[in-house]
């Protein structure tokens, strides 16, 4: 028998059309239930620990519903108040202008808490400091015209003075500067009290957000009043230099007579799902205590109108304004995505309680294709709730 062509394509089409249905197609998921109570409680205790997981660490812990911004930009403006009685040739008295470096008020400073000074230095001829390396000679040969001294304080003339311990003449600001150990006598002890004021304002460009440390409300009569206390006013910019030397669990003291580094952590934590969540929280840290110093000079005119100037080794507390923070905001993304990866650990579950059931337990059940009506358990055996053939459905779009 032949069949026309025109029948045969039919039939081709209509077999690629049988084949193409499984796409169309779905099948449910067979469910057998047992009463183990041992597969059953391990099943619940697994369902509970990511239940757990998913609100205890994820959510509450990690805020793993938000989305979170840790680049901050900062800008930092410092002031620093207060007056000490010192005893120095070019005053008794000092005032922020005096003692404080740079002067710009960055986030970065210098408070001078001790000093040492060469006063009434003129410009001429003098014997280089003794103490100063690779600079003993024994005739002017050893002197070379014009050679500046490494580490020194002037320039060879060529002259080798051997009744200054065999050392070169230099040009310079004579005499040269005095060297010897810090003195306690000389510690600005009124340093202790001086007021360190830091305003810091931030933003946090992915939520275009900004702020800064000081209220926006009662702002002038509240810094009037206020001092940092970590307690009573956590939120108060200004600090007193001796709580913050005493927070990084060192004396004044012995702080302020070589002096030393510390920084000045300031870091945000910002939750902004809630307005008011957001402030600063400081910290002080000794960075180096070995010993901080610099110099300086001031300079004059005699009475008869020779230039001249006072020298100081200044040895401070350096203060390092450090600025870090992270911004948190609800995302609904982030939310889902963490509640999807739940869903599916709480999926697998069911099949470590499969491999518990069929391989590890010690009256398991075996199966077979023919038979699946009856389940054997460890505690008894009941029958298996088997669709009935009439609700038994083929579904097809």
């Amino acid at each position: 028998m032949s069949t026309s062509p025109s029948a045969g394509a039919g039939m081709a089409w209509q077999n690629s059309q049988n084949r193409l249905l499984f796409l169309f197609e779905y099948t449910t998921v067979r469910y057998v239930g047992t009463d183990n109570k041992k597969i059953g409680l391990l099943y619940r205790i697994f369902q509970l620990t990511i239940m757990g997981y998913l609100i205890g660490w994820v959510f509450f812990k990690n805020k793993g519903y938000q989305v979170k911004d840790d680049t901050i930009e900062s800008s930092v403006v410092t002031k620093v108040k207060g007056v000490a009685r010192v005893n120095t040739t070019d005053s008794n008295l000092w005032g922020p202008e005096d003692y404080v470096f740079p002067s710009q008020g960055e986030n970065f400073l210098s408070i001078a808490t001790n000093f040492i000074e060469t006063p009434n230095q003129k410009l001429g001829n003098c014997s280089e400091n003794p103490e100063v390396p690779k600079n003993t000679c024994s005739k002017d040969e050893d002197c070379t015209v014009g050679e500046a001294v490494r580490a020194g304080n002037g320039i060879k003339t060529g002259v080798c003075l051997e009744t200054h311990n065999g050392t070169c003449e230099i040009y310079g600001w004579c005499p040269t500067e005095i060297r010897k150990n810090p003195d306690p006598a000389t510690i600005v002890r009124e340093a202790e009290n001086f007021t360190l004021y830091i305003r810091n304002f931030i933003r946090f460009s992915r939520f275009n957000f900004s702020t800064s440390n000081v209220p926006k409300e009662n702002r002038t009569l509240y810094l009037k009043h206020c001092s940092y206390d970590e307690n009573f006013h956590p939120y108060c910019p200004i600090f007193r230099l001796g709580d913050i030397v005493n927070k990084t669990g060192h004396k004044f003291e012995e702080m302020a007579k070589r002096g030393a580094s510390i920084g000045v952590l300031i870091e945000w934590l910002c939750d902004l799902d809630k307005d008011s969540d957001c402030r600063p929280r400081y910290s002080f840290v000794c960075l180096d205590k070995v010993t901080f110093d610099f110099r300086f000079a001031r300079y004059s005119t005699d009475a008869a109108g020779q230039r001249q100037r006072t020298f100081y080794k200044v040895f401070g507390i350096h203060l390092d304004i450090m600025v870090c923070g992270t911004a948190r905001r609800f995302c609904i993304i982030p939310t889902i995505v963490n509640i999807a990866s739940a869903v599916t650990l709480m999926a697998a579950g069911s099949y470590i309680c499969d491999i518990m059931l069929l391989y590890a337990m010690k009256k398991r059940t075996v199966y077979t294709e023919s038979k699946l009506d009856r389940m054997t358990t460890n505690d008894k055996e009941i029958p298996l709730q088997i669709m009935p053939e009439g609700l038994k459905r083929k579904f097809s779009l």
